[in-house]
């Protein structure tokens, strides 16, 4: 299972990537839970202490590591497209209540395709992930569409696009489908977020095509306590990590 999850700000893909990544965990499978959020906070959501997120540095900023795998540097700006990453997730990751946490990070572009050596790093490493066969590997994107401006995930298996019961929220999944389309990447499925009732559950099916819908998170004030409180949602709020657990039974058996 490899699975990128994306969508807009705020709509809780972070929520929703950490639960995922505690229930496979507690069915003792090995999971990688990978952060490519500028505004990195999966670490917090899947319940790791402060001081142990403090210690990490993201894989993007650790200039002298990029360097010295790519072997770009002041001196020469010509690099390598294939660095050796095989022992970076292993190196660089910290567990915790079973899982993997890597902190790949972003690369800070204005443009997009950007080839510079932290993105060509990566890409590298996201395409290991997706070589380690019989790991669970969950990705929480940054939020909106430039990486797949960038291609950085072309490597994945499939996107979950995490939307709210709204147009933009639609919309956005609209644009991911077409982007992954061109990346070559076919599944694209939704989870719907903070679901207050009939209604917005009519509104998601009228416009989520059937065989994309995986289902609904309904609005939970247990999980925004989660949040303020710094907990992980998978430990206080019940409600909403069984829904999960029924979405990710639906991912097992599409899988």
């Amino acid at each position: 299972m490899k699975i990128a999850i994306t969508g807009k700000g705020g709509v809780g893909k972070t929520t929703f990537a950490a639960t995922l990544a505690r229930l496979y965990a507690e069915e003792g499978r090995t999971v990688l839970a990978a952060d490519v959020d500028p505004d990195a906070n999966l670490g917090l959501a899947l319940g790791f202490p402060e001081e142990i997120l403090d210690s990490i540095i993201p894989i993007s900023k650790m200039r002298k590591l990029v360097e010295e795998r790519t072997g770009a540097g002041a001196d020469n700006q010509f690099y390598k497209l294939n660095p050796k990453v095989d022992d970076i997730p292993d190196t660089y990751s910290k567990t915790y209540n079973g899982v993997k946490l890597l902190l790949l990070g972003t690369v800070e572009t204005g443009g997009g395709g950007c080839v510079c050596p932290e993105h060509v790093m990566l890409r590298r490493i996201i395409s290991h992930l997706m070589l380690r066969s019989t790991d669970v590997v969950i990705m929480d994107m940054e939020a909106g569409l430039e990486h797949l401006g960038r291609g950085t995930c072309e490597s994945m298996e499939q996107f979950i696009v995490v939307i709210e019961p709204g147009a933009r929220s639609v919309q956005t999944y609209k644009n991911v489908k077409r982007l992954a389309e061109d990346l070559g990447i076919r599944r694209v499925r939704v989870v719907a977020n903070k679901v207050r009732g009939a209604e917005d559950e009519e509104f998601v099916r009228s416009r989520i095509p059937e065989e994309d819908l995986l289902g609904f998170i309904h609005y939970n004030t247990e999980v925004i306590d989660a949040d303020r409180r710094g907990q992980s949602p998978f430990d206080v709020s019940q409600s909403a990590t069984e829904e999960i657990r029924r979405i990710k039974e639906i991912l097992d058996q599409s899988n």
